[in-house]
């Protein structure tokens, strides 16, 4: 059974008049199961949930909707946000009250931070306690998953010329040395260059100009595939990753900020339903690199919606069951 979770007129108008995209629409809903049949029920509980508007926000959003209302709560699926300030506003607005976010993009983006923390539990412990001091922001436990910057490069190519990490790609003849990247990533003070200066093949001596393709998100994943260059920018739990076969290559250097994705929810109401504790840690632990490249895959190379992926894995894991 479906049910259709709808925010209230009055809170559209407003959100709309922020700029918010809200996805709406019929989240599916059931009993929950397994190691979630003992959280106690959130009846009295009305929570508005946001997420950012890509793929692996949208899954991560109505996974929470689902949990949420299959517990009792009254849902506002305020999901599909535009963009990572949108999302962040709405949460110290009160808008929504509870939403997945990364531990590097609350460090660097949201608290102010320079760099990130290459180690993901120093990352999560640096932000959980500065974002609940600062705006009574309480993060739950994070998930092993790590949405992080990273190159990738063709199964063929890797085998090829047996390339694994990113510290192997300095040994290899500087005509190997092409890369595709996003401008964002390009421009950033702690993107692309300081990235080839940490690993031993700077900007000229190590990686010359003219093998540097600045491209579109997309068509770097699709340029690394058909081989017009050799390592291309992608994100680490992008579903293309498994549809186009391409191999991560691992940051042995730890140059890449730590990006775990947590439940962020609202000291308020977590004070008075700290059973989400219980309902979201479960959760949380069986969301790895893995599981979240194939969910997004299902969404953004299938063409499957979000609420299905995510109502199909929680069934799959035993957490739910469909009314």
């Amino acid at each position: 059974m479906k049910r259709l979770v709808a925010a209230g007129a009055a809170l559209l108008l407003v959100l709309s008049g922020c700029g918010l995209g809200t996805s709406g629409g019929f989240v599916p809903t059931g009993a929950l199961e397994g190691p979630l049949r003992s959280v106690k029920n959130l009846d009295g509980l009305t929570i508005g949930i946001g997420s950012k508007s890509f793929q692996e926000q949208l899954i991560l959003g109505k996974i929470a909707a689902i949990l949420m209302q299959s517990a009792g709560a009254h849902v506002k699926d305020l999901t599909n946000m535009p963009g990572s300030d949108t999302s962040r506003q709405a949460m110290l607005q009160d808008q929504i009250q509870m939403s997945w976010e990364y531990t590097g993009t609350a460090w660097i983006s949201y608290l102010g931070h320079d760099t990130g923390i290459p180690d993901k539990q120093e990352q999560y412990e640096a932000v959980r306690k500065e974002d609940e001091a600062k705006y009574g922001l309480i993060w739950l436990k994070p998930a092993p998953m790590n949405n992080s910057y990273g190159f990738a490069m063709t199964r063929k190519e890797s085998d090829r010329l047996h390339i694994t990490k990113l510290s192997q790609v300095a040994s290899l003849p500087v005509k190997e040395h092409t890369f595709c990247v996003e401008s964002e990533f390009a421009n950033r003070n702690d993107g692309f260059e300081p990235m080839l200066k940490h690993y031993g093949i700077p900007i000229g001596t190590g990686v010359p100009r003219n093998n540097i393709r600045t491209l579109d998100t997309g068509a770097v994943y699709a340029a690394t595939s058909h081989g017009d260059c050799r390592f291309g920018e992608i994100f680490t739990t992008d579903g293309r990753i498994k549809s186009l076969d391409l191999v991560v290559l691992q940051d042995d250097r730890k140059y890449f900020p730590a990006y775990n994705v947590a439940p962020v929810v609202s000291k308020k109401v977590l004070d008075k339903y700290p059973q989400l504790r219980d309902l979201f840690q479960p959760v949380s632990d069986k969301l790895t690199d893995p599981v979240l490249i194939d969910l997004n895959a299902q969404v953004d190379v299938e063409g499957r919606e979000p609420a299905d992926v995510a109502m199909d894995w929680l069934v799959k894991e035993g957490f739910v069951s469909r009314d």
